[in-house]
């Protein structure tokens, strides 16, 4: 059954039928689904104010309104739906198969360490692992998740527990949130002295959303004001109720820093694991798991922190990790020693990718390298496609013409390059949410990890665009390149510094702001008719002040006789002024305007720019 379009072109009417589509789809792979011309589909675009090819990615948005109109409805299929139809292709069952009850075997819990920014996370890690992190991070803050697997005597019998630290600024959120996800336990860090804050409410969503046991860490009762009991009570209101209370949520009271209370913690997660969860996975089918972080080595290449979540991982393993793979070359674990197998819960840094994954990207163990690449390559494209669907500046119809024409769209391009991909991630959504209004917009045209190249000056040259890089800097030929072509890279080693950048420059790219301010207003008393010098007003100024070449407005019987005037004359007497303050007579000429009345109120004012909040 055909029906007209709003463009005017017959389409196919839907009645209701739901439609699955990719991220990053487009017109032409609608049209494949429903039967349809993707020139009517164009047509269709063009009516409600987009300027889209058949071919190029559109977004989640543009899809649906056009489905709504001819009677279809539009459903994006999530990345994980995506990943699983991609993998089932493969005949690749993930995630699913565990075996039966006989191959099941313990493992550590995987415990991830919450909480505000600055209340002792690091620290707390720190002291559990007794090495020196908290010293090699800027500004205090960790700024990607590293994974450690740590021996706990509980009961006389060493356990094992898997640490994930998780950065405390409030821009890694969804690096964070990525944490809550692999974890079994949540280890919610609160400073005594300061109480729960917005990140550790947060922090306790996360936890909550992933449906994870909540053990807290009552950290710095060391120190002067320290209020443990207050936290208790804080949390109480958040449904974190203690056992001394009568809840089942356990508090340890710690200090990080004096190495007070870590023993009775580690107990506190071993008991919670063994009366909450039943922790077991089998060791003896193909590795899968999730990158916790990754990054470029100069000398050893591509390096992916994983965890295994179930399987056993070996070296010489075909893996396809999100969009890159490879072949195990090497494995370390967190003390930099090599590892030959690495088992359910167990943390390793994986060697010998084609290219850097990204953090929270799953990875699996295929039998060949094709399928690895096939894989990996389906997901690039995947991934590109819906990317692309993002960067588009979006303007209606009404107003395309005169805003390209007047130049009133403004955009500022960016090129993020940084030490490991969790952070590039987290920085691009940071900048991403900028709110400057509908006149600027923000493209992010190329993220990577690694030193800053010269393909990234040659790629912003040909894009006006500026580099920004974090916690890497450009190579020789690349810097020399930026410094002749007047490419400008901007360096950052902590994220907020980025981003209040950013936001100030895409604030200054706006079109300046200006409101009226009222300067005064004079009462007409009489008027003196001059043949040489047209109707002059003699004036007493009521408020304000009166100043010669000042805007002015004509206001009789509280009605506005004429606007955009000027106060070309003002006079004290026979002498000229600058200016007439309340309470002073003045004879004021308003130029060629003569249309002035006695009780008439002249009106000045000026623009000023207005600053932008």
């Amino acid at each position: 059954m055909q029906a007209p379009s709003m463009g005017g072109v017959l389409l196919p009417r839907g009645n209701g039928q739901v439609v699955r589509l990719t991220r990053g789809s487009s017109l032409m792979d609608l049209a494949e689904k429903i039967g349809a011309n993707p020139a009517a589909l164009v047509q269709a675009a063009f009516a409600i104010g987009e300027m889209v090819t058949a071919t190029q990615s559109v977004n989640e948005e543009i899809l649906q309104l056009i489905g709504s109109e001819i009677g279809f409805e539009i459903q994006i299929v999530s990345p994980e739906e995506e990943d699983r139809e991609l993998l089932e292709s493969f005949d690749i069952e993930f995630g699913e198969n565990d075996g039966g009850d006989d191959d099941l075997m313990p493992r550590p819990p995987v415990v991830t360490v919450m909480g505000h920014v600055d209340h002792g996370k690091t620290r707390l890690l720190d002291a559990i692992r007794k090495s020196n992190v908290v010293a090699g991070e800027a500004g205090g803050i960790t700024q990607h998740i590293g994974a450690y697997q740590v021996p706990a005597v509980v009961g006389g019998e060493e356990r094992k527990i898997t640490f994930i630290d998780t950065p405390g600024h409030e821009a890694f959120t969804a690096m964070r949130a990525r944490g809550a996800k692999v974890t079994d336990i949540a280890v919610l860090v609160v400073a005594a002295d300061d109480g729960v804050k917005p990140q550790t409410i947060e922090a306790l969503n996360h936890a909550k959303a992933a449906d994870v046991p909540i053990v807290v860490a009552v950290n710095k009762i060391d120190k002067e004001g320290a209020d443990p009991q207050k936290v208790r009570g804080q949390l109480t209101e958040y449904g974190l109720v203690a056992e001394e209370y009568g809840g089942d949520t356990m508090f340890v009271d710690i200090s990080a820093r004096e190495n007070i209370g870590i023993q009775d913690l580690l107990e506190a997660v071993v008991l919670t694991a063994d009366a909450s969860l039943d922790l077991r996975a089998n060791p003896n089918q193909n590795a899968e798991g999730v990158a916790i972080e990754a990054h470029l080595d100069r000398g050893r290449g591509a390096v992916a922190t994983v965890l295994v979540q179930r399987g056993t991982l070996k070296v010489g393993d075909t893996i396809v990790v999100g969009d890159a793979h490879g072949r195990v070359r090497a494995m370390l674990d967190e003390n930099g020693n090599n590892v030959e197998a690495a088992d359910p819960s167990r943390p390793v840094q994986v060697l010998g990718m084609t290219s850097v994954p990204g953090a929270g990207d799953t990875f699996l163990v295929v039998e060949e390298d094709r399928v690895a690449r096939q894989i990996a390559e389906r997901r690039a494209a995947r991934d590109r496609n819906a990317l692309l669907s993002k960067r588009r500046v979006r303007v209606s119809m009404e107003d395309i013409g005169s805003a390209f024409a007047a130049g009133d769209i403004q955009q500022l391009n960016l090129i993020i390059k940084g030490d490991v991909s969790g952070s590039v991630e987290a920085l691009e959504d940071a900048l991403l949410k900028l709110d400057v209004g509908a006149e600027v917009d923000l493209r992010i045209i190329h993220r990577g990890v690694g030193a800053i190249t010269e393909s990234d000056v040659d790629l912003a040259l040909t894009s006006d665009t500026i580099i920004i890089g974090f916690n890497v800097r450009a190579d020789g030929r690349a810097k020399a390149k930026a410094d002749r072509e007047g490419v400008e890279i901007r360096y950052y080693s902590v994220i907020y510094q980025a981003i209040e950048e950013m936001e100030a420059a895409l604030k200054g790219m706006l079109k300046p702001e200006f409101e009226e301010v009222q300067l005064g207003t004079a009462e007409i008393r009489e008027v003196f008719r001059s043949s040489k010098f047209g109707n002059i007003a003699g004036c007493l100024v009521r408020s304000g002040l009166i100043r010669r070449n000042a805007k002015a407005r004509l206001i009789r019987d509280g009605a506005v006789v004429a606007d955009n005037l000027a106060i070309e004359s003002l006079r004290r007497f026979k002498d000229d002024a600058t200016e007439v303050r309340e309470g002073f007579e003045c004879g004021i000429g308003l130029g060629s305007f003569n249309n002035i009345q006695v009780d008439d109120v002249v009106e000045t004012y000026e623009m000023r720019e207005k600053p932008r909040v």
